[in-house]
């Protein structure tokens, strides 16, 4: 592994995220493919992404701001499981399976910039 950000545990669950986030968004109907759709797989995508690129050649403080706004996409990814299923899109499986992804992910972000500190 060439690149920092490829060992971190947090990257590694943030990418199997957007993964899972894919698959079940290819369920959403075809009506929200420009809106909620986006949204989520954007939010999803942005967690392990700003991990990846706060994490090299960044000091401990901005490394930490990257961090922050993972944090932040990982929660807007919550918010759009609640619009989906206040639509009834997502059904409460695959609801419950993003939610606790993201929880575990946001645990990990905090500890991650607390130990920065």
């Amino acid at each position: 592994m060439a690149f920092k950000f490829e060992k971190l545990i947090v990257w590694q669950k943030a990418l199997e995220l957007s993964s899972l986030v894919h698959e079940v968004t290819l369920r959403f109907p075809k009506e929200e493919l420009y809106i909620l759709t986006s949204q989520i797989k954007r939010a999803a995508d942005s967690v392990s992404l700003n991990i990846a690129e706060g994490s090299t050649g960044q000091t401990n403080p901005e490394f930490s701001r990257f961090l922050g706004i993972a944090l932040r996409s990982d929660i807007e990814v919550v918010g759009c499981l609640y619009i989906a299923q206040k639509r009834n899109i997502i059904s409460d499986v695959d609801f419950h399976k993003i939610y606790q992804a993201c929880e575990e992910i946001l645990v990990m972000i905090a500890s991650l910039r607390k130990s920065l500190k």
